[in-house]
């Protein structure tokens, strides 16, 4: 008896759909803490932000054929892919969702450091400075595996990678002005993003 896995592009779909609707909703329907003035903040990371917002662009309008594997011809691939989409897409929003509960009030779209600000290095940022980039990386790279034409995907994440280092070196320049050797100190401790990587 033959085993096929032609469920495994439309399971992947569905679990990365979920997965965004679940995204979503970290950021909308969480318990808001009351606001808190800013010290500090930056602007110009609006155009990492931008590049960020490109790069979903990009995966999303990159398409092929609905419901077909990202390469297709090698059984031990598509099933190695599709691991790898649910995985990423699974992984990313449990990593969103404990660093957005971690960062409480001090989480914002732009860079920015508010007053009684506390520098987070437990839970997700024990392992990566920006544990939300990280999983936003995560879902880039399952919406690509899931949707995406195979080519899409690395100029994606080019795109994604410079919208990103302009957000951290936007943040991380106000981490430093306000936490200075402190920051220094988890700077070399823990990755910006992707450990071994960047």
């Amino acid at each position: 008896m033959k085993v096929t896995f032609e469920f495994l592009p439309t399971l992947v779909f569905a679990v990365v759909i979920l997965s965004w609707f679940v995204f979503a909703g970290i950021f909308i329907f969480r318990k808001k803490p009351p606001n808190a003035p800013d010290r500090k903040s930056d602007r110009g990371s609006i155009v990492g932000v931008a590049l960020q917002g490109l790069s979903y662009a990009i995966v999303w309008s990159g398409r092929r054929q609905v419901f077909t594997p990202v390469i297709s011809g090698n059984m031990v691939v598509e099933i190695a892919t599709s691991a790898l989409a649910i995985l990423a897409a699974v992984g990313s929003v449990l990593l969103i969702l404990g660093a957005v509960k971690s960062l409480g009030k001090e989480w914002s779209i732009t860079a920015r450091v508010v007053a009684g600000h506390k520098l987070a290095t437990s839970g997700p940022y024990a392992y990566v400075r920006h544990p939300i980039y990280a999983g936003m990386l995560g879902m880039l790279l399952a919406t690509g595996l899931a949707i995406s034409h195979w080519r899409a995907i690395p100029i994606a994440v080019v795109v994604f990678f410079l919208g990103t280092i302009i957000r951290v070196r936007s943040e991380e320049r106000l981490l430093r002005e306000t936490f200075g050797r402190n920051f220094d100190d988890y700077a070399r401790r823990v990755p910006a993003i992707v450990p071994g990587l960047y």
